[in-house]
């Protein structure tokens, strides 16, 4: 059944990015080099970091909010038409939550 592969695929993507996100998050919380110029260019490599953290942040709720459809039965329905998504679209994308035609208009 398409919704217990997914599921476990979920919980798989979303043990990985919890630990992605856990790895950047020490990364920046690692103190600065107490030299000035150092600093600088410290800084200027959390940028990267920061945003790839808010990307696996909406990565996170993401997936959160399709392991959440699974436990209401509504998995695999768009949340805009209500049209079935495409199972090699769940495959490839389990998370997905619009269907591709409602997926094509948000762009």
């Amino acid at each position: 059944m398409i919704n217990t592969s997914a599921k476990a695929r979920l919980e798989a993507q979303l043990t990985e990015l919890k630990q992605r996100q856990d790895r950047i998050a020490q990364g920046l919380a690692e103190p600065l080099n107490p030299d000035s110029s150092e600093q600088v260019v410290q800084m200027e490599e959390d940028i990267p970091l920061e945003g790839q953290a808010v990307l696996i942040s909406r990565h996170i709720a993401s997936v959160m909010r399709a392991l959440t459809r699974i436990e209401n039965g509504t998995y695999g329905q768009c949340v805009r038409c209500g049209d079935e998504i495409a199972t090699k679209r769940l495959e490839a994308r389990p998370e997905a939550a619009l269907c591709i035609e409602c997926a094509r208009k948000e762009q």
